[in-house]
């Protein structure tokens, strides 16, 4: 398995936007200690402000609950390079096509990988490592209640996921994408103990939910830039009329497109560099 190398440790802190809910909730529970007759107003502001990160944590792009990789660093973006990232797998009847059409067009992928996926198809996860892409983590079981998950479950379905990724591919994730970009104001300093940037996306085609390709096409490619990290999933991919996978139909005009703008794909492991953690306690 590969060594990652040493990297400095900093203390997590807290976003600017939680340090304000903490100062808020200490302030009405001190407001009502004083003025018992203040707790509607009290209440009614705690109220908005849980409304106000709940809002946060279901905007997959937002930086305010913690750091959010939604472009790729700069210098990626001086080299003219540009992200294509997988969700879901792996998928032992899309993935190995996924695999030939990327060779085809020369082009690496970063796969968010569901644990649960690749212990059930190990010998598949290994052969997208050895066709030189990249595998992050996307959880380890892909659970539609991540997102109302406390600090100490999401921990565990993290980590585990780390744990089976790294033994079953030799890579171990730096990156964390959570299921359907969900989260809450518990995952960062989570993440942050387990040295995980959270990445989303510049752009997503929404290829689970629409089988018009064009449709997915056009919403991946209007705009595209340097930078951009766009989002296909080649598991739960949605069939187009014709039963074929969208991302299937989508790929190939998505890289000519890109290698019509000059851009040249890059993995997240090449372009990000390494989160730092929290020694372990």
């Amino acid at each position: 398995m590969a060594l990652q190398p040493a990297v400095p440790v900093r203390r997590w802190s807290a976003p600017p936007a939680l340090t304000a809910s903490f100062g808020l909730h200490a302030l009405a529970a001190g407001a009502v200690a004083i003025a018992p007759e203040t707790w509607p107003w009290a209440l009614g502001g705690v109220a908005l402000n849980q409304a106000g990160l709940t809002a946060a944590g279901l905007w997959p792009r937002s930086q305010l609950l913690g750091p959010n990789l939604t472009r790729l660093p700069p210098p990626a973006i001086e080299r003219h390079q540009f992200a294509l990232t997988l969700d879901d797998g792996p998928d032992a009847q899309v993935t190995p096509r996924v695999l030939d059409l990327l060779d085809a067009h020369g082009v690496k992928a970063t796969f968010f990988c569901i644990a649960q996926r690749a212990q059930a198809q190990p010998a598949l996860l290994r052969e997208i490592v050895a066709r030189g892409h990249d595998v992050q983590n996307h959880s380890h079981a892909h659970r539609h209640t991540f997102s109302l998950s406390g600090p100490a479950a999401l921990r565990r379905e993290i980590e585990r996921a780390q744990d089976v990724l790294a033994t079953l591919s030799g890579q171990r994730p730096h990156c964390f994408r959570a299921p359907a970009g969900l989260r809450n104001p518990f995952l960062d300093p989570v993440l942050h103990r387990l040295g995980l940037h959270l990445v989303s996306w510049t752009r997503r085609g929404f290829d689970t939910a629409s089988a018009d390709a064009q449709r997915v096409l056009s919403r991946l490619t209007r705009g595209m830039a340097a930078g951009d990290i766009v989002l296909l999933h080649d598991g739960h991919a949605r069939l187009t009329r014709n039963g074929q996978p969208v991302v299937l139909e989508v790929l190939p005009r998505l890289l000519a497109h890109c290698a019509q703008l000059g851009l040249q794909s890059i993995t997240l492991r090449a372009a990000v560099p390494l989160r730092s953690a929290e020694p372990a306690r």
